[in-house]
């Protein structure tokens, strides 16, 4: 693919970007004097606007604008793969909801998300008649043995690290799929941050070097054999010259029992991705700006969200802005 390739679809999405939830429109949500003014704010970024401030009339508005947007682009853009990347996450969340609920004998459809490459209901009807042939290889197989593993053990949080494998394999084989470089390092500082936060929580509960590596994941830029035998100011070395290097000196300070809250950390660890999308802001067009668009939706669903439960709960506006993650615009 070449960058001329992506010319209308770069030029579209430039456009698109004047109706992301940006920061003067964060501010005036968080301002807002009632609810109902707070809401208006949705329809001012091409929302639905929902009946009230309650988490699954909030959640069926976000889900749908995201299944939207990502069969608009994954129409428009010239190698589908990269919308496909975004999309593989919540294959795999219905995956462990299905591990998980038939385990315990329980109903998933209310736990299941639509935006994945595969409609949720025929997903778990495939899992449940075991008749996921059709289905990629790592899905299938991931599937296979996560139900296995929580059979046998009990255990579900083994379950989980089973199919965030296949997920990130899934996700890195679809970024080398897409020819984007941008994707694929993007990708890969994925990986890293989340083995950064994978590192400190293990840390803080005590476990030893055998646990965390193996609940380390593989494709990402810091190597997970290196990250495992690192210990407070070695475990920040390991990310010293990468965009996470801030987060990982935050981390190695609260890897200790009872260390501190993790809030800033977390922050730090997403602010590094962000940073590392604001790249594409110096491409004219290319596959670089319909990356970043498309992260720059997932995080304004999730800061819609915490703006608006923050409300509910009756935190004060800087309370909630303490919460919020860097904004793409």
């Amino acid at each position: 693919m070449k960058d001329t390739d992506y010319l209308s679809i770069s030029t579209r999405v430039r456009a698109m970007e004047n109706r992301l939830f940006g920061r003067e429109r964060r501010e005036r949500m968080i301002d807002a004097r009632t609810d109902e003014e707070a809401l208006k704010i949705l329809a001012e970024c091409g929302y639905a606007e929902p009946e009230d401030l309650s988490v699954p009339a909030l959640n069926r508005v976000l889900t749908r604008a995201r299944a939207d947007l990502f069969a608009d682009l994954r129409s428009a853009v010239p190698q589908p793969a990269l919308v496909e990347v975004f999309q593989i996450k919540y294959d795999y969340h219905n995956l462990k909801v299905l591990v998980k609920a038939e385990a315990l004998g329980e109903e998933a459809a209310r736990l299941l998300m639509a935006g994945g490459r595969y409609d949720p209901g025929a997903l778990a009807d495939a899992y449940r008649r075991g008749a996921l042939g059709d289905y990629p290889e790592a899905l299938r197989r991931a599937a296979e043995e996560a139900r296995e593993t929580l059979n046998a053990s009990g255990d579900p949080q083994a379950a989980d690290l089973i199919l965030d494998r296949a997920c990130y394999e899934e996700m890195t084989a679809a970024a080398k799929a897409s020819g984007s470089a941008f994707l694929q390092g993007y990708v890969r500082l994925a990986v890293d941050a989340a083995n950064l936060r994978t590192a400190v929580r293990c840390q803080r509960m005590g476990a030893g070097g055998e646990v965390l590596a193996g609940s380390l994941l593989p494709g990402g830029n810091v190597e997970p054999r290196a990250i495992a035998v690192s210990r407070g100011g070695e475990l920040s070395r390991r990310f010293a010259g990468t965009p996470l290097e801030k987060a990982a000196e935050l981390g190695a300070g609260l890897t200790a029992p009872g260390a501190g809250n993790l809030t800033g950390f977390e922050k730090c660890c997403d602010d590094a991705l962000n940073g590392y999308l604001s790249q594409a802001k110096r491409v004219a067009f290319g596959e670089a700006p319909v990356v970043a668009y498309l992260c720059a939706r997932e995080a304004e669903a999730t800061t819609i969200r915490t703006i608006l439960a923050g409300r509910k709960a009756g935190l004060s506006g800087d309370a909630i802005r303490e919460r919020m993650r860097e904004s793409y615009v």
